[in-house]
């Protein structure tokens, strides 16, 4: 049985919206709170969750985090990205649609449907965390940063997401060759469609990925006493799709969210940072969606590194390997660097690339170790041996066959 978890949703007022939490996040350091003292400190503009039907469009953010995110170091980029960039895998972003002129993006993104603007936000800061290649003057980067970006629509111009929308973005993506697929949103209805979706998604080699909880909770959802739903949530809960919840800097999941329904996974999700729809400044925002979308670009990496892995495939390393955990932590180093046996089982490191350092030789250094371990051996003997014969000597202990008349006898040379 899966333990479930709480969550920090993005502070920031939405209509109708249960929400939560800081509008800040710190650089170079594990706090999500900001300290005025660390010069490395951003103070950033909280992601919407969803725009009231009056709200203007997200704008741009004038500010820029200058620093690394924590969940970059959380998830061991900089030895994870020696093996693999994504290059050549394909990944779907069924959500609020991505804005293809966001310059870390640039030349790399495909919108269907009109999905290349994105009023909300949501899913062009997803796209950064799964894609975004790094940028002068910034720290920040995504998991994958040279994979491609498919985007399609999986809600409204307001960010609601519908059960059809989902539905359709995901075969679409099928449909057009993704390797991966993000779905930003969890639903508590269309069980029927988004499963038949989910199969139709693996039938054609395509991950999806999806988060275990929902980000935020529409007042009207919410039980007599103010109560959360539990869920199960859709697509997270089908067959054979990832289903994922997030984690913060302090390795637990914040207060006062949306409990999680059986997750298979967890990853980074609290104070994350990411690009917005306009401009070259920085968000911040929290969620299970935002995990879903780290493991979506860990997945690109996978696939890429290892194409000939299925989809299940790709998923079941991503669990093999994970970090043991209440819910299994995301490790992309680990997911790129061993292999399983032929039980599935995770067995063995697997050949780096040839930029990693080879081991040297274990001969000399098995001799080495024997010879020292010999000599050590020596030492402790002789050491004994110091210890008891004056000892022995001392209490008069005798060798075998030898009585107390023979103790008493002069020895040879004695008058």
């Amino acid at each position: 049985m899966k333990r479930r978890y709480a969550s920090l949703v993005p502070g920031v007022a939405v209509v109708l919206l249960v929400t939560c939490g800081p509008a800040f996040a710190a650089y170079g350091g594990s706090s999500a709170a900001p300290d005025a003292d660390d010069p490395g400190t951003t103070l950033l503009p909280p992601l919407p969750v969803r725009l009231g039907e009056d709200s203007a469009c997200t704008g741009a953010s004038d500010r820029t985090a200058t620093g690394a995110a924590w969940s970059q170091t959380a998830l061991g980029l900089p030895r994870a990205q020696r093996i693999s960039r994504g290059d050549g895998v394909t990944v779907a972003v069924v959500d609020t649609g991505v804005a293809s002129a966001v310059r870390s993006l640039a030349g790399r993104v495909t919108a269907v449907d009109g999905a290349g603007e994105d009023c909300v936000g949501h899913g062009t800061f997803a796209a950064g965390l799964i894609a975004a290649a790094p940028e002068k003057g910034s720290g920040i980067t995504g998991i994958a940063p040279e994979a491609e970006i498919i985007a399609l629509r999986g809600t409204d111009d307001r960010g609601v997401p519908t059960a059809e929308r989902v539905a359709l973005g995901i075969r679409t993506a099928a449909d057009r060759g993704a390797r991966v697929v993000y779905v930003g949103h969890a639903l508590r209805t269309g069980k029927t469609e988004l499963t038949a979706a989910a199969a139709y998604a693996a039938e054609r080699d395509a991950l999806v990925v999806a988060p275990a909880a929902p980000d935020a909770v529409p007042r009207e959802e919410l039980g007599p006493g103010g109560e959360m739903p539990l869920g199960p949530y859709w697509p997270a809960a089908a067959p054979g799709v990832l289903s994922v919840v997030d984690f913060g800097p302090g390795g637990v999941r914040q207060q006062k969210a949306p409990p999680a329904h059986e997750p298979d996974l967890s990853a980074p999700g609290s104070s994350m940072v990411s690009v917005g729809p306009r401009g070259p400044g920085h968000y911040i925002g929290s969620g299970a969606s935002l995990a879903a979308a780290g493991t979506a670009g860990a997945a690109a990496l996978v696939r890429a590194y290892e194409p000939e892995l299925s989809a299940a495939e790709v998923s079941r390393q991503l669990l093999d390997t994970a970090y043991p955990s209440d819910t299994p932590r995301l490790d992309p180093y680990a997911a790129l660097s061993v292999i399983r046996d032929q039980d599935e089982r995770v067995a063995a490191a697997k050949p780096v690339p040839a930029d990693f350092p080879e081991p040297a030789d274990p001969g000399p250094r098995n001799r080495a170790l024997a010879i020292a371990a010999g000599g050590l051996a020596v030492v402790l003997l002789v050491g004994a041996m110091a210890v008891v014969i004056p000892r022995g000597r001392a209490r008069n202990w005798l060798p075998p066959g030898r009585g107390a008349d023979d103790a008493s006898a002069p020895s040879a040379g004695q008058g």
